[in-house]
């Protein structure tokens, strides 16, 4: 039986795609009677009720500035007692902290670490630091950190393309991401009562959209095309499922289009069976996202039998085939105008290509893990042939350098908010001990 060490920036009460990659793979790994426990910056208040372990370590509430709390990685604590978990493999999914956590605790432990690159970290780096002194130390540190790993996943093509455009001069291994929806859409009943108290005409289409509501998701191209989908009068109503920095900002820009009565906001949806019953009630997701590496958002829609439209040559497109198993158009919000009403009042056209999507498209995390846990043990088996005992000095000196560009990154931090010795202020001080929840 191995032991698997899962490290992520962030994981649940965290709703994103990767911490839900996370979860999944922590989940299906003990279903499949393996052992395995996860390592995440500590969230106040979160509570872990699971069947694995789960390990956090002092951070910094940094959601202002990035959306996501940042782990101070340097806790002399918390390496000692992973060590004695004796993992067999290490596997990160975020090439920032939890890389610096997986390569040191590699030094510790001498086992391999696999590291996922789930999301485009260019784009993130660009939104979250300004100045290009701070975004080429961020790239540093993250390529280096991806590069020093013993074995490299994508989630898709476009996410390894991605990551050549960045600097990264290894190999990778295309690795698809799963999805924890069973495949058919719910009842229309449970549909309907899901989505009872929105204003929902049975006779009108119902478009989707899931995910962080941000405007780099393509969500200004969606609201432009449907303000020329109302123009050309017809009417309609667009659902977006989620929340994120630019919900304010999208919300004003709606109303000023003149959208108000027919878009509405439900805000985050956790629980998955609800999640799923929007799936089912729509009649078409809309997820014109050129950021997204997999479109995890795409594969859940397919599930229900939902098709998606999409940006021709995306990542979120990938398998995709125009008019077959999905709709793919280009980069500008006429396109999207043009698909919509050519599509208007055809359900009979839609459900088919949701049809194909589900047989074609739909990938589920049992299946994802399973193929995750082969290629462990693969590793591991080339590994103990080299019988690999301690780290090189190349590789204490890349360590080592990593960790004086993130001091770089937070004094120019400091510089650049008025940061003292705790920016933007911690729930916990670094002094004290991360552990086992």
């Amino acid at each position: 039986m191995m032991k698997v060490c899962l490290m992520n920036d962030s994981f649940p009460p965290v709703i994103d795609g990767v911490a839900n990659a996370v979860l999944n793979y922590a989940r299906i790994l003990t279903e499949m009677r393996e052992s395995c426990a996860v390592v995440t910056p500590e969230y106040p208040g979160a509570e872990y009720d699971y069947p694995f372990p789960v390990y956090t370590y002092p951070s910094l509430d940094t959601r202002k500035a990035f959306g996501y709390r940042t782990g101070l990685p340097l806790d002399p604590r918390l390496m000692p007692r992973l060590k004695e978990e004796n993992f067999s493999i290490i596997h990160s999914h975020c090439p920032m902290i939890s890389n610096l956590l997986a390569r040191n605790l590699r030094m510790m432990a001498n086992v391999p670490v696999v590291f996922t690159y789930h999301t485009k970290y260019d784009i993130d780096i660009a939104n979250a630091l300004k100045g290009e002194l701070l975004q080429e130390a961020a790239v540093r540190m993250l390529v280096a950190n991806v590069e020093a790993c013993d074995e490299v996943w994508v989630v898709s093509r476009g996410a390894g393309e991605n990551l050549r455009h960045m600097g990264f001069t290894g190999e990778y291994r295309v690795m698809e991401n799963g999805v924890d929806l069973p495949r058919g859409a719910v009842s229309p009943e449970i549909a309907a009562r899901v989505s009872a108290d929105f204003d929902l005409p049975k006779e009108l289409p119902v478009y989707l959209f899931v995910g962080r509501l941000m405007w780099y998701k393509g969500i200004r191209l969606i609201l432009e095309g449907l303000t020329g989908l109302m123009t050309a009068g017809k009417d309609f109503r667009m659902v977006f499922v989620g929340g994120g920095g630019d919900e304010e900002e999208i919300r004003a820009q709606v109303e000023q289009l003149g959208l108000g009565k027919k878009c509405i906001f439900t805000g985050p949806v956790r629980d998955r069976d609800k999640l799923r019953a929007w799936y089912s009630r729509a009649d078409l997701l809309l997820f014109p996202s050129t950021f997204d590496t997999n479109g995890l958002v795409v594969r859940e829609a397919a599930a229900c039998g939902l098709p998606a439209l999409l940006i021709r040559d995306s990542c979120a497109a990938e398998g995709v085939t125009d008019g077959v198993n999905g709709i793919l158009i280009r980069e500008d919000s006429a396109a999207l105008f043009a698909a919509l009403n050519s599509l208007y009042g055809r359900e009979d056209t839609l459900k088919r290509i949701g049809e194909r999507a589900m047989e074609e498209l739909y990938l589920s995390w049992e299946e994802s893990v399973r193929r995750a846990r082969r290629r462990y043990e693969e590793i591991l088996a080339d590994w103990h042939g080299r019988k690999r005992l301690a780290p090189t000095m190349e590789e204490l000196s890349a360590f080592y350098g990593i960790q004086n560009i993130l001091e770089d990154m937070r004094t120019r931090m400091r510089q650049q908010w008025g940061m003292h010795r705790n920016p933007m202020g911690s729930d916990r001080s670094p002094d004290e001990k991360g552990g086992r929840r």
